[in-house]
Protein backbone atom coordinates (compact mmCIF):
# COMPACT_ATOMS: atom_id res chain seq x y z
CA UNK A 1 0.00 0.00 0.00
CA UNK A 2 1.29 3.45 -0.89
CA UNK A 3 1.93 6.14 1.67
CA UNK A 4 -0.45 8.47 -0.16
CA UNK A 5 -3.65 6.70 0.97
CA UNK A 6 -3.22 7.05 4.74
CA UNK A 7 -1.73 10.53 4.29
CA UNK A 8 -4.78 11.75 2.36
CA UNK A 9 -7.15 10.10 4.85
CA UNK A 10 -5.23 11.70 7.71
CA UNK A 11 -5.42 15.11 6.04
CA UNK A 12 -9.18 14.73 5.55
CA UNK A 13 -9.66 13.70 9.19
CA UNK A 14 -7.54 16.60 10.39
CA UNK A 15 -9.42 19.12 8.24
CA UNK A 16 -12.74 17.75 9.48
CA UNK A 17 -11.56 18.13 13.06
CA UNK A 18 -10.28 21.63 12.40
CA UNK A 19 -13.62 22.61 10.89
CA UNK A 20 -15.35 21.19 13.97
CA UNK A 21 -13.15 23.23 16.31
CA UNK A 22 -13.67 26.45 14.37
CA UNK A 23 -17.38 26.10 13.55
CA UNK A 24 -18.93 24.45 16.60
CA UNK A 25 -20.05 26.30 19.69
CA UNK A 26 -20.75 23.34 21.98
CA UNK A 27 -17.79 22.51 24.22
CA UNK A 28 -18.28 18.74 23.99
CA UNK A 29 -18.35 18.85 20.18
CA UNK A 30 -15.16 20.89 20.23
CA UNK A 31 -13.51 18.24 22.42
CA UNK A 32 -14.65 15.55 19.98
CA UNK A 33 -13.15 17.53 17.11
CA UNK A 34 -9.84 17.81 18.94
CA UNK A 35 -9.88 14.03 19.41
CA UNK A 36 -10.48 13.62 15.67
CA UNK A 37 -7.45 15.79 14.96
CA UNK A 38 -5.32 13.74 17.36
CA UNK A 39 -6.43 10.53 15.67
CA UNK A 40 -5.40 11.97 12.32
CA UNK A 41 -1.95 12.62 13.76
CA UNK A 42 -1.84 9.06 15.12
CA UNK A 43 -2.69 7.68 11.68
CA UNK A 44 0.15 9.72 10.18
CA UNK A 45 2.60 8.51 12.81
CA UNK A 46 1.80 4.86 12.21
CA UNK A 47 1.78 5.22 8.41
CA UNK A 48 5.16 6.91 8.33
CA UNK A 49 6.54 4.40 10.83
CA UNK A 50 5.54 1.51 8.56
CA UNK A 51 6.88 3.31 5.49
CA UNK A 52 10.22 4.13 7.15
CA UNK A 53 10.60 0.63 8.62
CA UNK A 54 10.49 -0.79 5.08
CA UNK A 55 13.38 1.43 3.99
CA UNK A 56 15.47 1.23 7.17
CA UNK A 57 17.47 -1.78 8.25
CA UNK A 58 16.52 -1.37 11.89
CA UNK A 59 12.91 -1.34 12.96
CA UNK A 60 12.55 0.86 16.02
CA UNK A 61 8.81 1.49 15.61
CA UNK A 62 9.17 4.92 17.16
CA UNK A 63 6.01 6.12 15.37
CA UNK A 64 3.94 3.46 17.08
CA UNK A 65 5.49 4.32 20.45
CA UNK A 66 4.64 7.99 19.90
CA UNK A 67 1.11 6.95 18.95
CA UNK A 68 0.67 5.14 22.26
CA UNK A 69 1.97 8.21 24.07
CA UNK A 70 -0.43 10.43 22.13
CA UNK A 71 -3.36 8.14 22.97
CA UNK A 72 -2.47 8.33 26.68
CA UNK A 73 -2.25 12.14 26.54
CA UNK A 74 -5.55 12.31 24.63
CA UNK A 75 -7.27 10.17 27.27
CA UNK A 76 -6.05 12.48 30.02
CA UNK A 77 -7.06 15.54 28.00
CA UNK A 78 -10.58 14.30 27.39
CA UNK A 79 -11.01 13.36 31.05
CA UNK A 80 -9.93 16.77 32.29
CA UNK A 81 -11.83 18.54 29.51
CA UNK A 82 -15.09 16.75 30.29
CA UNK A 83 -14.65 17.47 33.99
CA UNK A 84 -14.24 21.17 33.24
CA UNK A 85 -17.23 21.19 30.87
CA UNK A 86 -19.42 19.45 33.46
CA UNK A 87 -18.34 21.86 36.19
CA UNK A 88 -19.08 24.86 33.96
CA UNK A 89 -22.43 23.35 32.93
CA UNK A 90 -23.42 22.83 36.57
CA UNK A 91 -22.35 26.37 37.46
CA UNK A 92 -23.77 28.27 34.49
CA UNK A 93 -26.35 25.90 33.03
CA UNK A 94 -24.93 25.81 29.50
CA UNK A 95 -22.03 24.35 27.55
CA UNK A 96 -22.39 26.87 24.71
CA UNK A 97 -19.07 28.62 24.15
CA UNK A 98 -20.69 31.87 22.98
CA UNK A 99 -22.65 32.25 26.21
CA UNK A 100 -19.71 31.61 28.50
CA UNK A 101 -17.60 34.53 29.55
CA UNK A 102 -14.12 34.57 30.94
CA UNK A 103 -14.21 33.36 34.54
CA UNK A 104 -12.08 36.29 35.66
CA UNK A 105 -14.81 38.79 34.68
CA UNK A 106 -17.12 37.74 37.48
CA UNK A 107 -14.49 38.13 40.22
CA UNK A 108 -13.95 41.88 40.05
CA UNK A 109 -14.32 43.80 43.31
CA UNK A 110 -17.65 45.57 43.86
CA UNK A 111 -18.48 48.51 46.12
CA UNK A 112 -21.02 46.41 48.03
CA UNK A 113 -18.54 43.66 48.96
CA UNK A 114 -18.12 42.56 52.53
CA UNK A 115 -14.79 42.68 54.35
CA UNK A 116 -14.08 38.99 53.78
CA UNK A 117 -14.41 39.36 50.00
CA UNK A 118 -17.86 37.82 49.62
CA UNK A 119 -20.43 39.80 47.71
CA UNK A 120 -23.44 40.59 49.91
CA UNK A 121 -25.55 41.92 47.02
CA UNK A 122 -25.17 38.77 44.88
CA UNK A 123 -28.33 36.72 44.28
CA UNK A 124 -28.59 33.51 46.26
CA UNK A 125 -28.61 30.39 44.10
CA UNK A 126 -28.44 26.64 44.54
CA UNK A 127 -28.97 24.88 47.87
CA UNK A 128 -28.96 28.17 49.82
CA UNK A 129 -31.86 29.48 47.71
CA UNK A 130 -33.85 26.28 48.24
CA UNK A 131 -33.26 26.49 52.01
CA UNK A 132 -34.37 30.13 52.06
CA UNK A 133 -37.55 29.28 50.12
CA UNK A 134 -38.34 26.39 52.46
CA UNK A 135 -38.04 28.58 55.59
CA UNK A 136 -40.03 31.47 54.08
Amino acid sequence: MHLVYPAVLSALLFCTGLYGVLARRNAILILMSVELMLNAVNLNLVAFDVWLSKTAEETLHSGQALTLFTIAIAAAEIGIGLAIVLAVHRDRGTADIDRLRDTAEGHESHEGSAADGTDTDAPVTGAAAEKAEATA
